[in-house]
């Protein structure tokens, strides 16, 4: 890839969208739209729970 072509990464600022955590409860943001059908962790919660999966 040459200087100033694109590689697919360069999108600018990601959309986030608020929601809700299902452990804590709290309002957070994430990067992705939630699909409904999976719980969706705030980053704490999300961090504590990948962490227990070891």
């Amino acid at each position: 890839m040459g200087f100033g072509q694109s590689d697919g990464y360069d999108r600018g600022p990601r959309e986030m969208h608020k929601v809700i955590c299902s452990d804590c409860k709290k309002e957070c943001e994430v990067p992705f739209k939630p699909s409904g059908d999976r719980p969706v962790y705030c980053k704490d919660c999300f961090s504590k729970r990948k962490n227990e999966n070891r």
